[in-house]
């Protein structure tokens, strides 16, 4: 079975930086492009950005270019997001996905 467990969320204050992770199990990592989404409470998912099968540049949705960036360590089977000058809108469950699969969400609160 397709296994995506995000985790690294946690509480954070306005400025600050969190490194989400994505461990991916049951499908060959290295042959997907991998996915960020974020759902904020009460509202739709929103796509955060992508990566293609071998790393390289992500790409990103126009309200985190230039904070977050995403990689991957196709090694270790994993997906990362490091998100920088996190800002109170950015509070959601972080979760990633590949293929249609959406996987266990960690959440990040950016408050003062």
């Amino acid at each position: 079975d397709v296994q995506l467990q995000a985790s690294g969320g946690g509480e954070v204050q306005p400025g600050g930086s969190l490194r989400l992770s994505c461990a991916a199990s049951g499908f060959t990592f290295s042959d997907f492009t991998m996915s960020w989404f974020r759902q904020a409470p009460g509202e739709k998912p929103e796509w955060v950005s992508s990566i293609g099968r071998t790393g390289g540049a992500g790409i990103y949705a126009d309200s985190v270019k230039g904070r977050f960036t995403t990689s991957r360590d196709n090694a270790k089977n994993t997906l990362y997001l490091h998100m920088d000058l996190l800002k109170p809108e950015d509070t959601a469950v972080y979760y990633c996905t590949t293929s249609g699969t959406r996987g266990q969400g960690t959440l990040v609160i950016v408050s003062s």
